[in-house]
């Protein structure tokens, strides 16, 4: 364990204003009322770094590529100063024994208190040889690990869930963490890759209340994952309005409609990236001009092809034409419609389903 935070961040030249806006652009992502992101300064300033063992298994290492690459304030340097980053294979200047010294070092002067943050899926197939460590299995090493671990962050959809590697048909026997570990809390960041700031988020709400966040009933932070991309895309105007995009180079795509007939995934697909966006807020792939893949959800990989439009009753895809008989109006009131059934949903956080929104 190390001093304080905010001595930390004093020797980096990391200002008390800085540091507030930091803590009060993470509370309102997280959306806590204003006066939490005082709290949360103060609360994580007195803390002490926790230790951080970060395993990163069957993966390409996009999660920790995403992470590193984040944006303002200087999110990659502040989350090093906020934990105290023990193991990371890809990130660490030791190799071999040396790094496996690390790693059980930490966790025995860490015992019951570092978090484990896990990339990537777990191989079960031929004894976990598809992927191993030091000679050793990712199976039997998380099970070492996890023994140990106040809490447990699996960091993108394989974690999460298995991801590509549990695609049909599986030839390594994939499972994400919490098919395995059952005793410990888990909380599930999917993406591929995850955001950079819902990482943050987890941390920063853990070393403030000493707990994970509200999660969903797929063990997803709420703050981030309570909404589908559908529900906040800039192009979901056009959407009840009944105007899609028909190709990627039509009219249409060129004005911004609605991309659902291409294969956009966001009516079914939990996550933050319409409002938290990628590369510093630049953009994110609706904006960019591709539709959303849907990558946050289990089994996303075999939900069907990325541009062929998920199944939806007709009177939706029959938008256009009605705006053309009756006006706008009757693709403005299937939207309100559409809106609240979702909402009924929502409140409860069940999974809604295209049949959902039927008019």
């Amino acid at each position: 364990m190390q001093g304080p935070l905010i001595d930390t961040l004093a020797r980096q030249g990391v200002s008390r204003r800085a540091f507030l806006k930091y803590c009060a652009t993470l509370a309102s992502m997280m959306a806590l009322p204003p006066a939490a992101g005082l709290a949360m300064a103060e609360a994580m300033a007195a803390a002490r770094r926790p230790s951080v063992i970060w395993l990163p298994f069957q993966e390409c290492t996009g999660c920790t590529e995403s992470f590193t690459r984040s944006h303002s304030p200087t999110l990659e340097g502040m989350i090093f100063d906020m934990i105290s980053l023990d193991y990371q294979e890809t990130l660490m200047a030791a190799a071999g024994h040396q790094a496996e010294a690390a790693r059980h070092t930490a966790m025995r002067d860490n015992a019951g208190k570092y978090l484990l943050v896990i990339d990537g899926s777990i191989p079960l197939d031929q004894d976990g040889a598809y992927s191993c460590i030091g000679g050793r299995s990712n199976l039997d090493i998380l099970k070492e690990a996890a023994e140990g671990a106040a809490a447990i962050i699996a960091m993108g959809t394989c974690a999460s869930y298995g991801g590509i590697p549990k695609a049909n048909p599986n030839p390594t026997g994939a499972v994400s963490v919490s098919d395995i570990i059952k005793d410990k809390p888990i909380v599930n960041i999917p993406g591929c890759p995850p955001i950079p700031v819902v990482m943050t988020g987890v941390l920063a709400h853990y070393l403030t209340f000493g707990s994970l966040p509200e999660l969903d009933a797929k063990g997803r932070p709420k703050a981030f994952y309570g909404e589908t991309i559908h529900d906040r895309c800039y192009r979901r105007p056009f959407y009840d309005q009944g105007k899609f995009a028909k190709t990627f180079d039509d009219e249409g795509a060129r004005r911004g409609w609605c991309l659902f007939e291409l294969g956009c995934k966001g009516p079914v697909t939990y996550n933050a990236c319409a409002t938290v966006k990628w590369n510093g807020g630049t953009s994110w792939p609706v904006e960019s001009g591709h539709g959303c893949l849907g990558c946050s959800e289990p089994d996303f990989w075999d939900a069907g092809g990325f541009y062929k439009a998920l199944s939806l009753p007709a009177d939706p895809l029959k938008f256009a034409a009605a705006a053309a008989v009756v006006g706008t109006g009757a693709g403005v009131a299937i939207g309100f419609a559409n809106r609240a059934k979702k909402g009924g949903a929502k409140s409860a956080h069940e999974t809604t389903t295209l049949d959902d929104l039927e008019a």
